[in-house]
């Protein structure tokens, strides 16, 4: 028996987490500390057992539907990783080749697709207002189902990502810095810089933004938000991330300077979004088919973001950190490799690479995770028994 597993395990035991049983993942701050805590705890669990060479199949058969509306390779790989560590069969919906097209309801695709499901995770981050409304709307359809005897079972909704969080990514994130730094509690106190970076394209997400300073101000952390005038995300979730802070201990920061955010930082994450404003714009004008619109809107979109172009993160501004770690959700757009000019320059970026990709590596598991927390009532127990057969993942 594999000590350190075991205590891991135990410390998962004290933690409250009936409240994630059967209830899906759309929102981080829906969840309760100790049911964040609880993510991250069996996420860990799930990458010892696989550096252990310890298979975490839990399923014998059920498929796990991927339905992405924007394109993908990290989170939809991760899915799919996540899916197959624990038995699961990926299955994915591709709406042009469904009824769909043919005005097919949400309720009626979100119960024709889940007969033998176990968990659907869905990627709609486009449209200011729609993401988070459509996966909620396909929970309600499921619900309906399971309840009216339809599905034998309920399957979980994952959210990999939508217009107002990416759950995935910043929990991701957030166990990246709690394996780099030694544990949780060593994250209080950090101060990590997340603010906007000059991009040569326009339309990306918020969610990634939001998501961290809604999550990372939790953790007791200092958390600086930093973009130019206009570039503003969700009110709602700066309010949450205001909150949050004040229940952490942490604090939440708000300036238009990149070099103040980087000031005496431990932990810096430059990337581009757009403004809350014109993505809710740019919903509007797709709603009404305006093709028109749409390219005017995206024509201003990339002056106003030529206007910002020395909002780079490179060696000087690195210079004002306490040599602070370099995060990216990738692809970073990278200043003469990628593109002319971007949100950092290849010197920042090579030294930081590896880093990088370590960071993206903790998707997986984090799916995984909050996969199994709603799938099975008592996780401790579960990968205890796991651990106590030890089955090899390859023999």
């Amino acid at each position: 028996m594999d000590k350190n597993l075991s205590t891991a395990i135990s410390e998962l035991a004290e933690l409250e987490t009936q409240a994630m049983y059967q209830k899906d993942f759309l929102l981080s701050w829906e969840k309760s500390d100790e049911g964040i805590r609880s993510v991250f705890k069996i996420a860990q669990t799930l990458r010892a057992f696989r550096k252990r060479n310890i298979s975490a199949k839990l399923f014998d058969s059920g498929l796990a539907i991927s339905l992405f509306r924007d394109n993908s390779t990290r989170t939809r790989f991760s899915y799919a990783s996540a899916a197959n560590m624990l038995g699961l069969e990926v299955q994915d919906l591709d709406e042009s080749k469904s009824q769909i097209v043919h005005g097919e309801t949400v309720r009626e695709t979100a119960n024709m697709i889940s007969f033998m499901a176990d968990v659907i995770g869905i990627r709609d981050d486009m449209y200011i207002g729609k993401g988070n409304a459509y996966m909620r709307e396909m929970a309600k359809a499921v619900e309906e189902g399971y309840r009216d005897g339809i599905l034998e079972q309920r399957p979980t909704l994952v959210n990999l990502q939508c217009d107002m969080d990416h759950p995935t990514q910043s929990m991701a994130d957030a166990l990246h810095l709690i394996e780099y730094f030694g544990g949780i509690e060593k994250l209080r106190g950090k101060k990590i810089a997340m603010t906007w970076a000059y991009s040569p394209s326009y339309g990306k997400p918020l969610s990634v933004p939001q998501g961290i300073i809604a999550l990372f101000t939790r953790l007791g952390m200092e958390v600086h938000l930093a973009h130019p005038d206009g570039y503003e995300v969700m009110a709602e979730v700066e309010q949450i991330a205001t909150k949050n802070a004040a229940d952490g201990e942490g604090s939440f920061t708000k300036s238009n300077s990149m070099a103040a955010a980087f000031e005496g930082a431990h932990i810096v994450y430059p990337k581009s979004w757009a403004p809350y404003s014109a993505m809710k714009r740019r919903t509007e004008l797709y709603a009404e088919n305006d093709s028109a619109g749409i390219k005017a809107l995206e024509k201003e979109l990339l002056g106003q973001n030529a206007e910002h172009r020395d909002w780079e993160c490179n060696k000087a501004l690195m210079a004002k950190t306490q040599k602070a770690l370099y995060m990216h959700c990738l692809p970073a757009d990278i200043s003469g490799v990628s593109c002319a000019r971007g949100e950092v320059t290849p010197q920042v970026f090579d030294e930081h690479r590896a880093a990088l990709y370590k960071e993206a590596s903790y998707k997986p598991y984090i799916i995984a995770a909050m996969i199994l927390v709603s799938k099975f009532p008592k996780p401790a127990e579960t990968l205890e028994e796991l651990l106590s057969t030890a089955r090899p993942k390859i023999r």
